[in-house]
């Protein structure tokens, strides 16, 4: 918790790019450099983050409290100047993608897995040329390297910001698939963590629900909607 020292935060036009201005002064990433934002509807989201923190000035705030601010600075520090090593990471995913990955039992989770992930499966063939590969069980599945290097090249295409996003929804769904449908805003975030759950919240159903598993599952939520609302909001106007 740190205190907060700013009466306004706002977002200003400053080379071309907008800064985040707390009582007028830029305000900084961990590195020293000032934050920078091409995006309007991002900048003026994160400066209202910053309003909003701590409730004012001298009130106790958490970083917890601007988690735009997070991903706009990771976007920025570590991804920008080379981008290949964060696209490489998220792509990664592909070779062991939760859709592809069924029961062996029960026949009423097998059908859920079925009706819930296949479609998503034939979008990605459709929309990416990319055809993975299902198989029951835990054993490791080898994808063709055509369809890893088709979904390679659709994560390479993405900006510095839908990277940011991209490296937390998809870890957090534990599949690409799922994120590039969040990315392409086919998938809303809600819908999108049920279909990353969907054997988790099965259990659920079957056994009853665990208060320490919930709220897991609402911290993954978290992070999958900021990611998604941090793409809207560089796609807006454009």
């Amino acid at each position: 918790m740190v205190k907060r020292f700013w009466d306004q935060a706002t977002a200003e036009p400053v080379d071309g790019a907008y800064a985040i201005l707390l009582d007028g002064r830029p305000m900084h990433l961990p590195g020293g450099v000032t934050l920078r934002l091409a995006h309007p509807p991002l900048a003026h989201a994160i400066a209202a983050e910053w309003q909003c923190a701590g409730g004012g000035k001298g009130g106790e705030m958490s970083f917890a409290d601007t988690p735009l601010t997070r991903l706009a600075g990771t976007a920025q520090a570590r991804i920008a100047a080379d981008p290949a090593p964060a696209a490489d990471a998220i792509a990664g995913y592909a070779e062991t993608d939760l859709l592809c990955y069924r029961a062996e039992a029960p026949e009423s989770l097998i059908r859920r897995q079925e009706a819930a992930w296949q479609p998503w499966l034939d979008w990605a063939e459709r929309r990416h040329g990319a055809r993975l590969r299902v198989t029951s069980g835990i054993v490791a599945i080898q994808q063709h390297r055509d369809s890893l290097a088709a979904l390679r090249a659709t994560v390479g295409a993405f900006d510095p910001w839908a990277l940011a996003a991209l490296g937390i929804a998809v870890p957090a769904l534990g599949s690409l698939v799922l994120g590039l449908a969040l990315a392409e805003q086919l998938l809303d975030p809600a819908t999108a963590h049920a279909l990353g759950a969907l054997d988790e919240l099965f259990q659920a159903e079957q056994w009853g629900e665990d208060a320490e598993a919930a709220a897991r599952r609402q911290a993954v939520a978290d992070d999958i909607a900021v990611a998604a609302r941090l793409i809207a909001l560089t796609r807006l106007g454009s």
